[in-house]
């Protein structure tokens, strides 16, 4: 018995011999490349700067060259080479090829020291809105990332203007301008931020335009904790109990049966006035209310801060009340 399970492991052990055989790379057979990661595509532009590195040409090497508002750069021993819309491996290739005139074999690096080319125009409602320019590849997460991130008050979606000539932005409902001489989309932030729409994450090109705009706001004053205005960051409305939990709930003294909404009435000065029951919503015993976009919720207090609420009321009748408070209080 002893004897035939010897065998048993004798015969493993020359299964296994054999797999390992078989997995190494038999003599003089071509194996599949190691893929090596892609050097980043950056087609170059007027303004851009590139350095070079030439061996054996040392008037060549180690110096800033400007591309030219032609696209062009000149480089000594071999004159002028149109850099405009090529990336810096068909740039390598073309000095290396004027350079086979003067050296054998001839190696060339190029390097981007200044991205100039492709300007892309954030404004908004981010950390740092201005001209930034793309290195390499970026998606939308990406630059806005570059401008510092969304700031609070931004709103629940971006606009993005580009060029015809880069193509239409490939997003559904994107649209042509009267011109047809750009592609316009809308694309919500918060399904791009939080990645369940990946698709809209899309490739930015130069010259795009991203405008995030600033949030439409309600407004909490009264028996409040933190008075002021909350951005609707995350749509058109927000609840009646949201907005008094974003306020820091209610004081002691609030009179939560008479809450008062103040709605704008579209083209005119004047706004509609409806009664909130906070009690009776808080209790589940009424439907929470949505607060639309310039809605100011007051939660009064006692009767003798009557005269106060109307203050506030006829302050923000006459647009007195968004100055007062700003965007954030």
């Amino acid at each position: 018995m002893k004897r035939r399970k010897g065998i048993w492991v004798g015969v493993a052990l020359l299964m296994a011999g054999a797999a390992a055989v078989a997995q190494q790379p038999a003599a003089g057979v071509a194996q599949p490349a190691v893929p090596q990661p892609a050097r980043i595509t950056y087609l170059l532009g007027p303004d851009d700067t590139v350095t070079i590195h030439a061996q054996n040409a040392p008037d060549l090497s180690e110096k800033p060259f400007r591309v030219d508002a032609a696209g062009e750069i000149k480089l000594p021993m071999i004159g002028r080479i149109h850099a405009g819309g090529l990336t810096t491996e068909q740039l390598e290739a073309e000095i290396v090829t004027r350079l086979k005139v003067y050296l054998v074999e001839p190696e060339v690096t190029v390097g981007i020291t200044e991205f100039r080319s492709q300007p892309v125009s954030i404004v908004g409602a981010v950390a740092a809105p201005g001209v930034h320019q793309l290195e390499g590849q970026k998606t939308l997460v990406e630059i806005l990332a570059i401008a510092g991130g969304l700031r609070p008050d931004a709103g629940p979606t971006v606009m993005i203007t580009r060029r015809i000539e880069f193509g239409r932005i490939p997003v559904p409902g994107a649209v042509d301008d009267p011109t047809h001489q750009f592609s316009i989309a809308e694309v919500k932030l918060k399904s791009v931020m939080e990645g369940k729409n990946p698709e809209y994450n899309i490739a930015i090109r130069p010259h795009d335009v991203i405008s995030v705009p600033h949030a439409e706001v309600v407004y909490v004053i009264g028996e409040v904790n933190h008075a002021g205005a909350l951005p609707l960051n995350e749509g058109d409305s927000l609840s009646v109990l949201e907005a008094v939990s974003s306020s820091g709930g209610m004081l002691h003294t609030a009179a939560i049966s008479h809450a008062r909404i103040l709605r704008p009435v579209p083209g005119e000065q004047k706004r509609t006035e409806l009664v909130v029951d906070l009690k009776k919503i808080m209790a589940g015993q009424s439907a929470d209310i949505p607060l639309l976009a310039g809605d100011v919720l007051v939660v009064p207090g006692s009767t003798g801060k009557h005269a106060v609420y109307r203050a506030l009321e006829a302050a923000v009748t006459a647009g007195t009340f968004i100055a007062s408070y700003g965007v954030y209080h």
